[in-house]
């Protein structure tokens, strides 16, 4: 158990970041990182769940803005998280870890279907359970079915990995006058709509009493460092 005192974790992964600075598709070493640090988590006898975007593969709204049926659009990139669960769950047991991959929508010859029973009979059993498929429902965000998720599995905290350190007072790639949050309630994430999630997602934390971590992904000391509080970060609840 970490110093903050939590045992059940789920991580949301950005599937842009899985991209690093590749502009499509998954970098290798950036997986590796991810797996590395998650089994390291296991490992210290903390529980992880993993969601993860697909944009780095294709984005649903992008077939909306241009004509397209968003439902196709989104049920596209619920495919596009699938592609990016197989590929962590086999970086991870690749680092020595073990790895469940459930899906919301039913894909049984490529991975399980989640059910709630399923899914924390494996966390207890030690493995890195990884929720793909979003939701299952279309306009539904990745961000929404993350803190889903959480609440589903009764975790403590969901970390969420960015670009950036945190939760700021406006876009610190835009704006160089913003300023980092050190903690923020999840009535003035949206009030002040500071979009690093989307607004679904904190209002499902704030009506469950689920606090939500914000990091960099790239920051050296990892999930342990974010856990541990050495980690500049923001803290949502």
């Amino acid at each position: 158990m970490s110093r903050t005192g939590y045992s059940r974790v789920l991580l949301k992964v950005s599937g842009e970041a899985l991209a690093g600075d590749q502009s499509y598709g998954i970098e290798p070493e950036f997986l590796n990182s991810i797996a590395r640090q998650i089994v390291d988590l296991t490992r210290a006898g903390m529980q992880v769940a993993i969601v993860i975007g697909g944009g780095n593969i294709f984005r649903g709204m992008a077939v909306a803005a241009k004509g397209g049926d968003r439902v196709i659009g989104d049920h596209m990139g619920m495919l596009g998280t699938v592609i990016n669960s197989l590929a962590l769950g086999d970086a991870i047991r690749r680092a020595g870890g073990r790895s469940h991959v459930f899906s919301s929508v039913s894909m049984p010859s490529i991975c399980d279907t989640f059910t709630q029973r399923a899914a924390i009979a494996a966390l207890e059993g030690g493995a890195t359970v990884i929720c793909a498929g979003g939701t299952g429902n279309p306009f539904f965000t990745t961000d929404t079915a993350a803190a889903l998720k959480a609440i589903e599995l009764r975790c403590d905290v969901l970390l969420k990995g960015t670009k950036v350190d945190g939760v700021y007072s406006a876009d610190p790639e835009k704006d160089p006058s913003a300023t980092r949050f050190d903690a923020i309630s999840h009535e003035e994430v949206i009030a002040q709509d500071l979009r690093v999630m989307d607004t679904a997602a904190f209002a499902l934390a704030r009506d469950n009493g689920l606090p939500i971590i914000v990091y960099a992904l790239s920051d050296k000391e990892g999930l342990v460092g974010v856990l541990d509080g050495r980690t500049p970060s923001t803290r949502v609840g």
